[in-house]
């Protein structure tokens, strides 16, 4: 496989456009990191706890029969430990 790209120019360029794609969407990715980042400070200055808005985050991207099954088994221990 190493041979047949060294070997041909088609896919060297091929290669290349690949590289060229994800380094863009690496940059892109990069950005958007930053503007979250900048969201985040903003709530801060407005008095917002980001740890629990990260938490509300996280919990808003999982189906919501996860979410119960993890705050069950979350409500299960306490109980346990006399919480």
């Amino acid at each position: 496989m190493v041979s047949d790209v060294a070997d041909s120019g088609v896919a060297a360029e091929e290669l290349k456009q690949f590289i060229e794609r994800i380094e863009r969407l690496e940059e892109e990715k990069a950005a958007i990191a930053g503007d979250i980042k900048e969201v985040y400070a903003e709530a801060k200055g407005r008095g917002f706890d980001t740890k629990a808005i990260r938490r509300i985050i996280s919990i808003r991207k999982k189906p919501p029969e996860e979410r119960q099954e993890e705050e069950a088994i979350l409500e299960l221990y306490m109980q346990a430990l006399g919480m």
